[in-house]
């Protein structure tokens, strides 16, 4: 039996698999975590769940605000193959989309691939092009055998592209996933713990539509003891309206006849419910993507979306969630593109001016400034810990003029010197 033979079928029973709901894994391949959808109805929760969209968008649109640069013994390189290739990744994608695209997939699916085109035959890559996780099966996973991480890794890929199977070889792709305790090839998506969560705001979002469509409250009701016809009920609303005016709004003037009386409903304790538990939805989905309240514009009744606080949490969406992200795909591609083949290359994201570090960056140039003053610091260490070139003057001690001298009877000496100097000259 052929891989093909083999993949096809596999597929084949995958897809006539019941339809269940709950909190059941429906996956459009496979069972191993990297296609995750919590219920039939809310399998794609980026496009089912507002705030899964709205998350995963902050997220992607700031991770691609960092330039990626490729630098070489420190340096930054602006010419040549490594730099054209990830200016201009290929003739339909920017530089600006290779990274958009490739942290969406990572927060939607929990990983990405890079393609080398199809006329890559060897050597450096001269175009990369960002496939969907959800089409690509690894011949691992085809064949039942994934208990040998070293094995399996060698192995070739297959894209679905419509009733055509594409085979990719393993080194002509760039894998970035995360880790998968139920899968060693592929990455988790990172709803997979979410799963109750997103089906009850599924449910809550139905409830509340629901709610919304029957709150067929009338505006104005007409209330007599008579027996009252259609048509009189009819005139009547009309004799209303011409002397009073239509009611807004698109309701209708409720007639009742008969002593019958109308009484409004209001929000159950139930009904109430669903609003609290959206909330607690909602936050727990920033609370998994690490946003910030403040990021997401969302603010409690208690304090402005403005100041110290929103400030430092912007400051802190960078340092403790995007920064980390950017550092690991920044090691994926040292491990899986420049030591592959061998280039003295490495790529970095460069930050220095991403608004939102900016504070942390002058309170640090603050605390150099004091500890250089101080004696802490030299000039040179602060640059060595910058990452820039040393200074030929850098490593002298210039005291302030205003510091005084003492021994350690505590006399001064030289109070009245203001020529500065080094710690030495005012030493016994």
């Amino acid at each position: 039996m052929s891989i093909f033979s083999l993949f096809r079928k596999h597929n084949k029973m995958a897809d006539n698999r019941p339809e269940t709901h709950g909190t059941d894994m429906h996956l459009p391949f496979h069972d191993n975590f990297s296609n995750f959808n919590a219920d039939s109805h809310t399998g794609d929760s980026y496009l089912y769940n507002a705030w899964v969209h709205i998350a995963v968008n902050i997220l992607i649109r700031n991770i691609a605000r960092a330039d990626f640069s490729i630098q070489k013994g420190g340096n930054e390189v602006t010419s040549g193959p490594l730099y054209s290739l990830f200016r201009r990744p290929n003739p339909a994608l920017s530089r600006y989309d290779l990274w958009k695209e490739t942290a969406a997939w990572w927060h939607i699916e929990g990983e990405a691939f890079w393609w080398f085109g199809p006329d890559y035959s060897g050597g450096l890559p001269t175009e990369i092009y960002v496939l969907n996780p959800r089409k690509l099966q690894h011949e691992g996973e085809v064949m039942g055998d994934l208990k040998n991480n070293f094995k399996t890794n060698t192995r070739r890929w297959f894209y679905h592209a419509g009733t055509e199977l594409i085979p990719i070889l393993a080194d002509e792709l760039i894998h970035f996933r995360d880790w998968n305790p139920w899968n060693p090839v592929r990455g988790i998506n990172p709803l997979v713990s979410l799963a109750l969560e997103l089906e009850q705001d599924y449910y809550a979002n139905k409830a509340n539509s629901q709610l919304l469509k029957n709150n067929a409250i009338p505006q104005g009701v007409l209330k007599t003891d008579q027996t009252l016809r259609p048509e009189e009920a009819e005139q009547l609303e009309r004799r209303w309206e011409s002397k009073y005016g239509a009611v807004k709004a698109g309701r209708k003037i409720a007639v009742l006849g008969k002593g019958t009386s109308f009484e409004a409903l209001s929000f159950t304790p139930e009904v109430v419910k669903l609003f609290e538990l959206k909330r607690w939805n909602l936050y727990t989905i920033l609370a998994k993507y690490g946003i910030p309240p403040r990021v997401a514009n969302i603010n409690d009744k208690s304090t402005s979306l403005s100041g110290k606080d929103t400030s430092e949490q912007h400051s802190a969406f960078w340092k403790y969630t995007l920064i980390p992200i950017l550092h690991q795909f920044e090691q994926i591609l040292e491990s899986q593109f420049f030591m592959r083949f061998g280039l003295k290359e490495s790529g970095v994201f460069d930050l220095w001016d991403i608004p939102e570090l900016q504070e942390s960056e002058d309170a640090q140039s603050k605390r150099d400034i004091a500890e250089i003053t101080a004696g802490l610091k030299t000039i040179n260490d602060v640059l060595k810990e910058r990452g820039k070139d040393a200074k030929p003057w850098g490593d002298v001690w210039y005291r302030p003029k205003n510091m005084i001298a003492t021994i350690s009877g505590g006399a001064a000496k030289g109070g009245d010197d203001t020529s500065g100097g080094t710690p030495a000259e005012t030493e016994e």
